[in-house]
């Protein structure tokens, strides 16, 4: 392989699966689900970023560590669609847009500003996984929100900080890469993204 002759892949990561190719601790294995059971990826290939075992949606893979690293420190934009426990309030939008405070690692962070928005309609989203307890206490609500950079669990920590603790979360899209009409599991060669 070239160089600049590096493979790229979108994938509808699916709830419950680990954001790793596979894990090389057995007892894990035997418990977790990996990426590497979705496609037969080529050597050298990397997850670019992370969503968490409970969170779906579009996950970005490349053989390009610097592509990979880009993405990661250069505040590409990261949107995601998140359904509330609750219904959300004017008052903690604009609190999620200035910024809130969350734990990481062991102290206190105020996150960026951030774009977030009320959803009135959805596009069509797979049925959620069964295990996610959706609607069993109160109504819920869904927000569209846009961050730019990537601590660990911060949107559902920012969700959490005004109150609406998130149920779902699904990453829509990553710079002007979308994850479009994958369903889940599906993966897809892609060109080099430019962001």
């Amino acid at each position: 392989m070239l160089e600049n002759d590096h493979l790229h892949f979108k994938i509808y990561k699916p709830f419950g699966m680990l954001s790793q190719l596979h894990s090389n601790d057995a007892k894990e294995s035997r418990n977790k689900r990996f990426l590497g059971e979705l496609y037969n990826f080529p050597d050298g290939i990397m997850p670019i970023g992370r969503l968490d075992e409970k969170s779906e949606g579009l996950l970005l893979l490349t053989t390009d560590g610097k592509l990979s690293n880009l993405i990661n420190r250069s505040g590409v934009e990261k949107e995601y669609y998140a359904q509330l426990d609750g219904e959300i309030t004017n008052e903690a939008i604009e609190l999620l847009q200035i910024g809130v405070e969350i734990g990481f690692h062991g102290r206190k962070y105020i996150t960026k500003s951030s774009q977030v928005q009320r959803l009135s309609t959805l596009p069509a989203l797979p049925e959620p996984n069964n295990k996610l307890r959706i609607g069993r206490h109160r109504p819920t609500s869904w927000i569209s929100i846009s961050i730019t950079e990537g601590k660990f669990r911060q949107v559902r920590k920012m969700t959490a900080a005004v109150g609406f603790p998130t149920l779902r979360l699904i990453r829509m899209r990553i710079g002007d890469v979308r994850l479009k009409e994958l369903s889940p599991g599906k993966v897809t060669p892609i060109k080099e993204p430019s962001f």
